[in-house]
């Protein structure tokens, strides 16, 4: 028996893990397993305990396998999941199954960027559980299933210089991408616009490894009204994508690191071209007084960005505005914008009519050329058909 065929190669940029509960019981020193990231059961639920305190975040968007009408933001216990939200052999069958063989995992009890440990108050603690997590991301995540998981890792967001230390030695390892917060400023940290992370822009182009940046961790949320249901957050969710790329466009970032590669993820793609004219518009009449060099805003986009959709029918008519090339599809598993299990039909709608040469680039080919992915699982082995 052969695998299931379809009609579409899908490599996913941005799905999340779900963490089980021995990633940093495994792996931390015996000095730091007490104060450590482990699950405790209490008040009839179960939580992440950190440095004394409970983090209810154990399911928190966990909805793969749910109709929408049981959609919700709450925690809930690992035994409410389906096992492919924190296991990454069962994930690898879900996946591969509706025709994903390739998937760019983000973390969730770290948030997206590892930003928990930045907070953390015993930062030996926070620098071995980034660690920790990385290692488990590539030896136990990643090789769980050759092929299908491409390793993102995370850094000492406190420390650039170990930041940039880290960054080299899971490259050496593997490891293809960093998560990386989308506003450094919004936890009192130096912005994009200052030379204080010189030293990780350096070890992403020396290792050749991409800087990912997902929407919203920061924790910013854009809620024009105080008491808006959250939908109102979740709709503009572009929007934060949009002031990101303006912010490093206009930073000195990708003029002085010419080769860094940056993906920003969840954050969709048809404002860009609105975007791309506007940032040269305001590049054009304000480049002299502010000191901006004579290269355009929408050329460093299509030399050093990348852009991310699930099932975007109005991005895709823009496309050639965007860049065939930068454009990269994304599952989202298990989120709640999640196409799974049926990505093969939301793809075929958003790209009806696109030339297959494009189809290819967009659904896999544009990432992999990215993340220097061109290893493929063992698709009949995992199904258990070979």
């Amino acid at each position: 028996m052969a695998a299931p065929a379809h009609d579409y190669d899908l490599v996913s940029v941005d799905d999340h893990i779900i963490e089980p509960p021995t990633v940093w019981a495994d792996r931390l020193p015996a000095r730091h397993r007490e104060a450590g990231p482990r699950v405790i059961e209490a008040d009839g639920r179960e939580y992440w305990l950190f440095e004394g305190e409970r983090v209810a975040t154990m399911g928190l968007n966990a909805v793969a396998g749910k109709p929408a009408k049981d959609f919700a933001m709450d925690p809930v216990r690992y035994s409410d999941m389906i096992p492919g939200c924190y296991d990454p052999v069962a994930r690898a069958r879900d996946l591969l199954r509706d025709g994903v063989r390739g998937s760019l995992c983000f973390p969730t009890f770290p948030r997206f960027a590892g930003v928990r440990f930045l907070t953390a108050d015993d930062k030996d603690l926070a620098g071995h559980c980034v660690t920790a997590y990385n290692d488990w991301m590539i030896e136990e995540w990643c090789g769980a299933v050759p092929g299908l998981y491409i390793p993102m890792i995370i850094g000492q967001l406190w420390d650039p210089e170990a930041m940039a230390a880290e960054i080299h030695r899971c490259a050496a390892l593997g490891a293809r991408a960093v998560t990386f917060p989308e506003s450094t400023h919004a936890f009192g940290l130096p912005s994009f616009h200052t030379d204080h992370w010189d030293p990780v822009w350096r070890a992403l182009t020396e290792t050749d490894t991409v800087l990912c940046i997902h929407i919203g961790t920061s924790g910013n949320t854009n809620m024009p009204s105080p008491d808006a249901s959250y939908t109102v957050a979740i709709a503009l969710g572009p929007i934060a994508a949009q002031i990101t790329l303006m912010d490093l466009l206009l930073s000195r970032i990708p003029r002085e690191f010419p080769t860094i590669k940056i993906a920003l993820s969840e954050g969709g793609i048809g404002w860009v071209p609105f975007a791309l004219e506007r940032v040269d518009r305001t590049w054009d009449r304000h480049r002299h007084w502010s000191g901006l060099d004579d290269v355009p805003p929408s050329e460093l986009f299509r030399r050093n960005f990348w852009v991310c959709f699930i099932d975007e029918t109005m991005g895709i008519e823009a496309r050639h505005h965007i860049g065939v090339d930068r454009m990269m599809w994304e599952c989202d598993y298990p989120h709640a914008d999640t196409p799974w299990p049926n990505s093969q039909g939301d793809v075929r709608k958003a790209l009806a009519g696109v030339p297959a040469d494009e189809v290819a680039a967009m659904t896999h080919g544009n990432a992999e050329q990215l993340f220097r992915w061109h290893v493929k699982p063992d698709v009949d082995a995992i199904l258990g058909l070979a």
